[in-house]
């Protein structure tokens, strides 16, 4: 479902977690609300998924934003990001969520996805963009610092929607 105002502070409780993480966005400390707002929902299509049981996040179990990657002549290019519940995971909730944009973005009239930064040592990101039809258009060297101040490279993805 869009997301809603009702959704900012499970979402907000929700990114806490993977930014915690640091494994899959590059933000190394927890963005301000406002910072926070911008990052997920201003000038962004933003979705979140519930499970109604699930007690933590006050149920929400994934999300992504979807919005363009860059404006004006080239604003039909999308840009998405995703976060899974670490309790939600190895369920297919990433490759719905991943599938329901995709659909979404053509239903909105984007022509393709690219992803500009997709750690290199988050595998199973990778490979589920993968499984969705994205390829790797490239590698950027060194571009991400790790929590142990190591860094890894990160990959660009793309994938058409133009059938």
């Amino acid at each position: 479902m869009l997301a809603g105002e009702r959704d900012v502070e499970p979402l907000r409780s929700l990114y806490r977690v993977i930014v915690e993480e640091g494994t899959s966005y590059p933000h190394d400390r927890f963005p301000d609300q406002d910072d926070f707002m911008d990052y997920w929902f201003r000038g962004k299509s933003t979705v979140a998924a519930y499970v109604p049981d699930r007690a933590q996040a006050a149920g929400m179990a994934g999300a992504f934003y979807l919005k363009p990657n860059w404006p004006g002549r080239a604003r039909q290019v999308a840009n998405a990001g995703f976060i899974v519940a670490p309790d939600c995971r190895k369920n297919g909730l990433g490759w719905l969520l991943g599938a329901t944009m995709l659909e979404y973005a053509k239903q909105l009239g984007y022509r393709s996805v690219i992803f500009n930064l997709v750690f290199s040592e988050n595998l199973v990101a990778r490979r589920l963009w993968e499984k969705l039809g994205f390829n790797e258009l490239g590698v950027i060297p060194g571009a991400v610092r790790k929590n142990d101040g190591m860094y890894q490279d990160a990959a660009i993805m793309f994938r058409s929607l133009i059938e």
